[in-house]
């Protein structure tokens, strides 16, 4: 059981949720209108990138600033639930066309100090998290028009995971997937099992009736979309941490299976991007953009003798 105190929800507001798909990543993004105004907040946004050929674009982005716009809606907050490792966020696109404050959690400082040396980031990148509007911290208030929501901090899949409760719904970003989907995988640097499981229960904790949407569905067994769950239905039936699952067997089994997984497609790109708020690297002396592509910084060959030669 987790020690942190639960946070204040009111299950009796319940926000009209609009949700966008994107199909290359899996990734769930969503629009939360406050029932009694037109305020709204987007939640996790994706930049549409090429990665053969380097090219970024912004359908989807377009989509949801079109949607905000045709339904005369005030954009408060560009929540993001963490720093994703399969997509690049939209945030600052979305921003610069409807305003906003760009908000992520306070640990944001820890992947920031972790993955600026991976990619040789430089003095110039502040590891304080200060490319964000708003740094949340766990119970802290998110007022969306008159609809109080609060953030809760729920590390293990990365150490700024956060999840948000507004009103009934609650954004639980790759902490938890459907319940035919289990559990987000606990082996990226800053991850951590037995933290995840903690974080797990507390979503778990809060009362049966309100409605989870998950940042991602991968369709398992072929089956059709799906990102809408309740509390209830992920303790009776999540295939990993489902009501009798103990810390050690869901450690167990998470250790298990995450040795089993390959990296992210979109991983090295998307770290670059979204621990900047989804801004890029400053470009190089040439005027030209590039992202770095960090040879074994997650495990390979050795390859010693071969950069040795080629710098005879």
């Amino acid at each position: 059981m987790s020690t942190a105190a639960q946070p204040r929800t009111d299950a009796t507001t319940r926000p009209e949720v609009t949700t966008f798909f994107d199909e290359p990543t899996n990734t769930l993004s969503y629009v939360v209108k406050d029932p009694a105004t037109n305020a709204c907040a987007v939640i996790d946004s994706v930049m549409d990138l090429d990665y053969p050929s380097g090219s970024i674009s912004f359908g989807g982005a377009d989509q949801i600033i079109a949607f905000i716009t045709d339904n005369n809606l005030e954009l408060e907050w560009i929540l993001e639930t963490h720093v994703h490792a399969d997509h690049l966020s939209a945030a600052p696109y979305i921003q610069q066309r409807l305003g906003g404050r760009i908000a992520i959690g306070f640990n944001i400082s820890v992947v920031q100090n972790t993955f600026g040396p991976i990619f040789n980031a430089g003095s110039g990148f502040a590891c304080d998290g200060s490319q964000f509007d708003v740094l949340l911290r766990d119970g802290d208030t998110i007022q969306i028009g008159q609809m109080a929501g609060v953030a809760m901090h729920t590390p293990g899949h990365t150490p700024a995971c956060m999840t948000y409760v507004l009103g009934d719904a609650v954004f639980v970003g790759d902490t938890l997937f459907m319940p035919d989907g289990g559990t987000a995988r606990a082996d990226f640097p800053g991850g951590d099992a037995s933290v995840l499981y903690h974080s797990i229960q507390r979503i778990l904790e809060l009362p049966d009736e309100m409605r989870i949407f998950v940042c991602h569905d991968y369709l398992p067994n072929g089956r059709a979309l799906e990102y809408e769950t309740t509390v209830s239905a992920e303790r009776q039936a999540n295939i990993h941490v489902h009501e009798g699952v103990s810390e050690s067997a869901f450690v167990a089994m998470r250790t298990a299976r995450d040795v089993t997984l390959g990296m992210p497609t979109l991983i090295l790109p998307s770290l670059q991007v979204n621990m900047r708020a989804g801004h890029f690297p400053p470009t190089d002396q040439n005027g030209q953009l590039y992202l770095k592509l960090p040879v074994n910084a997650f495990g390979g060959a050795d390859i010693s003798a071969l950069v040795a030669r080629e710098e005879q």
